[in-house]
């Protein structure tokens, strides 16, 4: 226990993270101030609040929109048709987006992790360059996708990951991240892509 209060079951959910998030400075390199949301996460209610506002993505780009709603006439549809989630807390997040939404999930994984035909992305680091990697098979053209992170930081690698959500021919439907550090300009990044992230700092 850390003698945190506990947010109140109508706390706004950005205001519920913000409560339970713990700012460690100087990781992991000097000068980055790194949001911890393993605190969140732990929390049940938290994290229940969290997996339900990932899985309802504010449509805002018009093309998004316009895919997730073409089987308006299907009963209970999310507007999605499986969860992508991003090494490496991307892939709890995506997995408990996936079972409350009732899809399935595929995972983007670091360079040399999956054993079968793939197809690689590169995206920029402070120094160098590295890429992920999604099966040739995990998606088929026109699926609909919800693609979940938990930070979208400079939006490098989520600008990766709908390259290869794309190269499959699958339809990114919105981007759904727990925490967007907005000075960091990653949301423009992703343009025109839908946004939709739970907490803006």
């Amino acid at each position: 226990m850390t003698g945190r209060p506990v947010p109140a079951a109508d706390t706004p959910v950005d205001e519920v993270i913000a409560a339970l998030a713990v700012d460690v400075p100087d990781f992991p390199s000097p000068g980055v101030l790194f949001r911890d949301l393993t605190p969140v996460f732990a929390d049940g209610p938290a994290f229940r609040r969290i997996v339900e506002g990932l899985a309802s993505p504010a449509l805002e780009d018009p093309r998004a929109a316009a895919v997730a709603h073409a089987d308006d006439g299907v009963p209970g549809d999310p507007g999605f048709e499986v969860v992508v989630g991003v090494e490496a807390r991307g892939f709890l997040l995506a997995a408990a987006v996936a079972l409350h939404a009732g899809v399935g999930v595929v995972p983007v994984r670091k360079a040399g992790k999956l054993p079968r035909e793939r197809v690689a992305a590169d995206y920029a680091l402070e120094y160098g360059t590295a890429s992920i990697e999604m099966h040739t098979d995990s998606l088929h053209p026109g699926q609909r996708v919800l693609l979940v992170d938990d930070v979208l930081a400079t939006g490098g690698t989520l600008a990766a990951s709908v390259a290869l959500v794309e190269e499959l021919g699958a339809v990114v439907t919105a981007v759904s991240v727990v925490v967007e550090l907005a000075a960091l300009g990653g949301r423009d990044r992703l343009a025109p892509h839908a946004v939709h992230a739970l907490w803006t700092t």
